[in-house]
């Protein structure tokens, strides 16, 4: 009868072996293809952001040619309109981008608009109607400004957040915008 011998240390000795040198090698490799990763994330964010900035320009635009009809109908007589408006007050320190400003005589309509609309829009909104108020009174401004937001998706809860803050909402209505004034215990407020 024959035996049949295996022979476990000739397979241990054909399978690689780890040395300080393979490691260091593995590890070179992995900062190589993590470093190509980083610089792919990084044009693909920068691409990102390109198309991103051409969708809210798209939404700028498509909202523009309503704003001083509509406003216009709801009794404001709109006499001059602007796009993209920058304050940098270093002086101040106020720094912010307003989308659109319509002019009424002694009122100023403030206007940001929003692919979709958040809370968190809102809320910053707030925030730079403050601004804008702020500088205008620094230069002798005393007009009454007033904000609105404009968007293409409003959910309920984003609608009755910025009515509640004081705010006209312009949404989409059929093949229009329409206008939402706040009433009742939410007037449109004067910054």
């Amino acid at each position: 009868m024959e035996t049949v011998q295996t022979h476990e240390h000739e397979e241990e000795e054909e399978e690689e072996k780890v040395t300080f040198e393979s490691l260091l090698a593995d590890f070179k490799e992995i900062r190589r293809i993590q470093k190509e990763t980083t610089k792919q994330m990084v044009e693909a964010n920068r691409r990102l952001g390109r198309y991103e900035n051409r969708y809210g320009e798209m939404v700028e635009h498509m909202v523009k040619p309503a704003l001083v009809k509509g406003f216009n109908e709801l009794g404001f007589e709109v006499t001059r309109a602007g796009q993209n408006f920058k304050i940098f007050d270093a002086k101040n320190n106020i720094f912010t981008e307003v989308d659109y400003i319509l002019e009424d005589g002694d009122k100023v309509i403030v206007v940001e608009a929003k692919s979709k609309l958040t809370t968190e829009d809102v809320t910053d909104h707030v925030e730079r109607m403050r601004k804008v108020k702020a500088h205008a009174e620094l230069r002798g401004d005393n007009r009454i400004y007033l904000g609105a937001i404009a968007g293409l998706i409003i959910d309920d809860n984003e609608r009755d957040f910025a009515l509640k803050n004081g705010f006209y909402v312009i949404q989409p209505s059929g093949d229009a915008f329409a206008i939402t004034v706040p009433e009742g215990t939410y007037a449109p407020k004067e910054w």
